[in-house]
């Protein structure tokens, strides 16, 4: 990658604008920038409060831990209200231009995204044969699907707080979608977790912003093709 005329950037580092309107930032040599500050702290924040959701919860539907940690109140209150936080980190997400960006990425599904679910039903590991962009398809479906849980968590913990809310919906009834889900969640986060563990490169991504374009090239080609026509066309 060129720097622009007059860069002072150090030995082994290359100057892009990350947006039009904004500076130049310095970018490691050898890597690429995959988030943004504001992006990784939305990530870490909803993952605090994912934490202390799923952990108050255990503490609160199972006995013997229930038993051991004892404070039910306070089990409760730290469940409720990080439940209710749990959207703040998104809505606060949406003054970030790269986050909104990001968010168009995740809610468009190409043709070659159902290639790579293809592929991965057929255990195609072959170089080329799951193509993704900034996301591949099966981060866009966890995205999407653990949105949608969450409001649905959101909705029904609201009932059973403030009883009444909705006359014509039991508690009962929202009890058990609520609790239902909460282990459909928890599954789903630990396979996550599981996935994000057996590759340290993207956790390298999501802790300090930046990825090897070796790991970029071989898991999400499209995305880096369009990040060197972007800053090919920022230094001309």
């Amino acid at each position: 990658m060129r720097s622009t005329a007059g860069s002072t950037a150090p030995t082994g580092t290359a100057m892009r604008p990350e947006s039009p309107g904004q500076d130049a930032v310095s970018e490691p040599s050898g890597k690429v920038r995959r988030f943004s500050p504001a992006e990784r702290w939305i990530h870490r924040i909803t993952g605090y409060l994912m934490l202390v959701c799923l952990v108050t919860a255990a503490c609160l539907y199972l006995g013997p831990l229930a038993q051991l940690v004892g404070r039910r109140h306070l089990m409760v209150t730290l469940h409720e209200w990080s439940g209710i936080a749990l959207p703040l980190p998104f809505l606060l997400g949406l003054f970030s231009r790269a986050f909104r960006a990001d968010l168009r990425r995740i809610n468009r599904f190409a043709a070659y995204d159902r290639q790579w679910l293809r592929a991965v039903r057929r255990r195609r590991t072959s170089p080329g044969a799951r193509p993704a962009g900034k996301f591949n398809a099966g981060q866009k479906l966890y995205a999407g699907w653990i949105a949608g849980a969450v409001l649905v968590m959101m909705f029904t913990g609201l009932l059973m707080w403030f009883m009444g809310l909705l006359p014509f919906i039991s508690r009962t009834s929202a009890i058990f979608v609520h609790d239902l889900l909460a282990w459909a969640i928890t599954f789903v986060v630990l396979g996550h977790l599981r996935m994000a563990r057996q590759d340290p490169e993207a956790r390298l991504g999501m802790r300090t912003g930046y990825v090897s374009r070796t790991w970029a090239r071989r898991h999400h080609a499209k995305w880096l093709r369009e990040e060197q026509a972007g800053s090919s066309t920022s230094v001309e």
